[in-house]
């Protein structure tokens, strides 16, 4: 079978079992009430090294993966987002995307710090890891929240939907600002303070510029530009995202904002074959989450897993009833029209997924030290959050009263 799979032929034959079987057990989750996402990511560790005999030790080929299937994801997530839909919680949704992640990471970096010891010198990497997993997972919450059927009262739907699709950009800039201060704290010239907020503000300003010019100039094309096959159009949009996030990362901007501020922007403008775009994009976001979770599974190793075992257990079910909560509730004080129980079902909703583990890769490739301990313990509590949380959405919000009934018009 390893023979096979050193030929190009293997390979195909390999991806193409591997997807077959995870559209396959989706009907295992839908019976069962377990995230179809855990099921691919156990796929992937099933036919991994440890597993089947599936070598995959590429963890810069699964950064580049997870960064096409991002964009796509967060571009889809962006063109579904209505000004509309949004305008009553920008706020509160932006302050949970911003504040939310900053006090996320450094609670539960601090907590990493103290379970490990107070090791001197360690807490810039404890809240490094803590940043990775500071975020909520766009992809995981979209597809939870649509795979069941939910819809939530006091526009709960729209305002967790566009904190999971913004907080990943502050995510990622933390990662990335933290990743340089480790790395430069190591080198001869030490840490430029200055250079690291520069860095900061420059990643946000060009990510929405960037994303503003994108999702413009992608209306103006695709009114314009007359193809006689429809089928084209689809395409020609992937390739501007795909444009987008290269530039704007080559620009040292934040690719990720770019993307998804360009959805939102394209998603409220008129332009034509609205509806095969989306048909579109709905096929490739499904296609590049499953091909993503698998790779992602193919890359950890059970045995490292098992190692890191206590400590993500711990730092899993803190961030779950004590990083999360106490960050959401802080973010959300200015808002005194949300209610109490809508503020602790946003609490309850901080699946980790696909995009922590992404983020996680970063300190691996960039040579900080124990990255691949730091890219298990992601993966660890991201399955932790997906098995816990996810499977008790529906029942959260049923136990909450915020499931809007038939004729409900909230």
């Amino acid at each position: 079978m390893m023979d096979l799979l050193h030929s190009w032929d293997g390979y195909l034959l390999m991806l193409a079992v591997l997807l077959f079987i995870s559209i396959m057990v989706t009907k295992l989750g839908t019976r069962f009430g377990i995230p179809t996402l855990v099921l691919f990511l156990g796929i992937g560790m099933l036919f991994g090294s440890e597993g089947f005999g599936i070598e995959f030790d590429n963890p810069n080929a699964a950064q580049d993966i997870g960064a096409v299937a991002l964009s796509i994801i967060l571009f889809s997530g962006g063109m579904d987002t209505r000004f509309e839909s949004i305008r009553a919680v920008v706020a509160p949704g932006l302050a949970l995307s911003t504040l939310g992640v900053l006090l996320t990471t450094i609670l539960t970096g601090y907590f990493i710090w103290w379970i490990t010891g107070c090791v001197e010198g360690a807490v810039l990497t404890s809240l490094l890891l803590a940043a990775t997993m500071s975020s909520t997972d766009s992809a995981s919450v979209f597809a939870i929240l649509r795979e069941r059927n939910i819809h939530l009262k006091h526009n709960l739907g729209p305002m967790l939907e566009l904190e999971s699709g913004s907080n990943d950009p502050m995510a990622f800039m933390l990662t990335i600002l933290l990743i340089d201060i480790i790395v430069g704290s190591n080198g001869s010239e030490g840490v430029s303070w200055g250079a690291v907020v520069g860095k900061f503000v420059w990643q946000i300003v060009m990510g929405i510029g960037m994303g503003w010019l994108s999702g413009r100039g992608a209306a103006y094309v695709l009114n314009r530009m007359h193809v006689s096959n429809i089928a084209l159009y689809p395409i020609m949009l992937v390739s501007i995202v795909l444009a987008t996030f290269s530039f704007t990362d080559l620009c040292k901007g934040n690719g990720y904002l770019a993307v998804y501020f360009a959805g939102i922007i394209l998603g409220n403008r008129h332009f034509v074959n609205r509806d095969e775009i989306s048909h579109f994009l709905g096929v490739a976001t499904w296609f590049m989450q499953i091909y993503m979770f698998i790779i992602l599974g193919l890359l950890v190793k059970p045995s490292m897993m098992l190692e890191v075992a206590p400590v993500a257990i711990a730092v899993g079910l803190f961030m779950m009833f004590v990083g999360r909560p106490v960050s959401v509730l802080v973010s959300l004080l200015p808002f005194r029209k949300l209610c109490l129980r809508s503020r602790l079902f946003v609490s309850w909703v901080g699946l980790r997924g696909a995009v922590p583990i992404i983020f996680a890769i970063y300190p691996w490739v960039n040579g900080v030290d124990v990255g691949d301990h730091i890219f298990t313990i992601v993966f660890f509590v991201t399955i932790i959050s997906l098995i816990v949380q996810g499977m008790t959405l529906s029942w959260a919000a049923k136990k909450l009263d915020l499931i809007v009934d038939e004729g409900d018009k909230e």
